[in-house]
């Protein structure tokens, strides 16, 4: 399957997930996620959008049903080709995962060295995409001199930088304000415009009204589509606290300079 003429780069099939002896958290999962598609994850603390999102990233295996990503059946495809496929995807963790003994520099170059980038090339995209989320001025810092918020945006940085087919975002906005998540944001967006593939779990009901794209709700460990307005009714209402009104239009990043 060739996703790159269009066609599916996520599918599951009846997935179900379950820890140790326990109950299943994740029932009977069906959805495909198309090339150039974005979606917000949605639902409660504890519906089990992290575990999702481990299931698409290939950190865990399901209980039973089927994963295919970018056409392979992740049942039959052998460990050795597993590493290429989890190269094509981004991921913004929750908890960041950046090595303490690199700079911020060199967390976000990290996927281009693997991908054997230019040392001139990294250095230019890395210096321009860090400065594009405000942290010019803290290249050469390592991430526990960092504040939860610049920690976050150098987490996003690294996870965009290679341009990936697929980014999986896990409370993306969390630690950060509105005005900079929007801005955040229409970078994933402008990733998004180049084919990627966007799927970003959130707990903001502003965020999700706003941006307007098809929700994946959880719920009771089952998964259904929802429209945005319809989903964001669901989640808690959290304050408007006003600094949601930039200018965001000249604010778009091009991110064909990066890469």
């Amino acid at each position: 399957m060739n996703t790159e003429d269009g066609e599916t780069v996520v599918r599951f099939q009846n997935v179900g997930l379950r820890y140790g002896l326990g109950p299943e958290i994740l029932q009977d999962i069906s959805f495909t996620l198309e090339r150039g598609s974005f979606h917000f994850l949605v639902g409660e603390s504890g519906a089990g959008k992290s575990s999702l999102l481990k299931l698409i990233y290939l950190a865990m295996k399901p209980s039973r049903g089927l994963i295919s990503l970018f056409g392979s059946d992740i049942a039959t495809t052998s460990r050795r080709h597993l590493p290429a496929l989890r190269r094509r995807v981004g991921v913004v963790f929750q908890e960041f995962r950046l090595l303490n003994h690199l700079s911020a520099f060199d967390n976000v170059a990290l996927p281009l060295r693997v991908a054997g980038t230019r040392e001139s090339e990294i250095e230019k995209h890395v210096v321009e995409l860090l400065s594009w989320v405000g942290l010019k001025d803290h290249l050469n810092a390592r991430p526990p001199t960092l504040s939860g918020g610049q920690q976050q945006r150098v987490s996003i940085a690294r996870a965009v930088i290679a341009r990936p087919k697929l980014l999986l975002a896990d409370e993306p906005t969390g630690n950060i304000d509105d005005a900079l998540g929007y801005r955040l944001m229409h970078l994933f967006e402008e990733l998004n415009k180049l084919g990627t593939t966007i799927v970003i779990a959130t707990h903001n009901n502003h965020l999700v009204k706003r941006m307007g794209h098809q929700c994946l709700n959880l719920d009771s460990g089952y998964l259904s589509m929802l429209p945005p307005d319809q989903a964001s009714a669901r989640m808690p209402q959290l304050p408007d606290n006003g600094e949601t009104t930039t200018n965001e239009s000249s604010e778009q990043p091009d991110l064909e300079k990066f890469l």
